[in-house]
């Protein structure tokens, strides 16, 4: 046969073929006297084998372990590490069709942020009021960036303290009427005299006992800089005001 032929026998591409020769994975034969190549069953036997060992999902570095006589593995002990391989990619899919079921099926529709967690996206929910605000949309853009970012008891600390602070009677509507002063800072200097109210405001959203959580969004000086480089001054020493009284409280 020659490579055209074995290749359509068994059900690959010539390319195929010459990758395998390549890899060593298939032994090449000797040309014969008209110049071409020609290959008995043996090589049809082996790329057969080739072809369903790839398909079952081994890599070429396993095939060829289980093609070598002096293989380092034998063929169950690979099969059975691929087995758990797919257990645990399948368990990985469950998680992420849970998680895609969650969103597409969530009260009020995917978050302009999302993908998020669920529970992230319900709490954004709950705040479709205040969606005219820039800073109000500053801010979910930072939550959403450090629940990706951070390690995930951290993340689940973060989610839990953004439901305690909105949870509270009132909170969206104080929170809107402070992301209005913050929103009122855009082309305001830091001695703006109206930046103490705003930090105040902001302030009075964040109950104290939630200050260790919420403070911990900067403890990443790199982040926290960014954040504050991405606001006009006065909004900038606002934020820096706010987490001041913050601390202070706290104490």
């Amino acid at each position: 046969m020659r490579i055209g032929e074995l290749a359509g026998v068994v059900g690959v591409t010539t390319r195929a073929v010459r990758h395998y020769h390549h890899q060593g994975l298939l032994p090449e034969p000797e040309r014969r006297a008209n110049g071409y190549r020609e290959y008995g069953l043996r090589h049809a036997v082996v790329l057969a084998r080739i072809r369903r060992l790839t398909e079952l999902g081994l890599g070429l570095a396993e095939v060829r372990d289980v093609l070598a006589d002096d293989a380092a593995k034998d063929l169950v002990e690979v099969l059975t590490e691929l087995d758990e391989d797919l257990a645990r990619q399948e368990e990985a899919i469950r998680e992420r069709r849970g998680w895609l079921r969650a969103l597409l099926e969530a009260e009020g529709g995917l978050p302009a942020e999302g993908p998020v967690s669920p529970e992230l996206a319900a709490l954004f929910a709950g705040t479709a009021d205040l969606s005219d605000s820039p800073m109000a949309a500053k801010d979910r853009e930072v939550i959403a960036f450090l629940e990706t970012a951070m390690p995930p008891e951290a993340r689940q600390r973060l989610v839990s303290s953004v439901g305690e602070v909105l949870g509270r009677p009132g909170a969206v509507a104080r929170a809107g009427q402070a992301y209005a002063l913050l929103d009122a800072l855009a082309d305001a200097e830091p001695d703006d005299p109206r930046v103490d109210g705003a930090a105040r405001a902001l302030a009075d959203c964040i109950p104290p006992e939630s200050f260790p959580e919420i403070g911990d969004l900067g403890h990443d000086d790199s982040v926290l800089r960014a954040f504050y480089e991405d606001l006009a001054p006065a909004q900038a020493e606002a934020l820096r005001r706010t987490l001041r009284l913050l601390g202070e409280e706290r104490r």
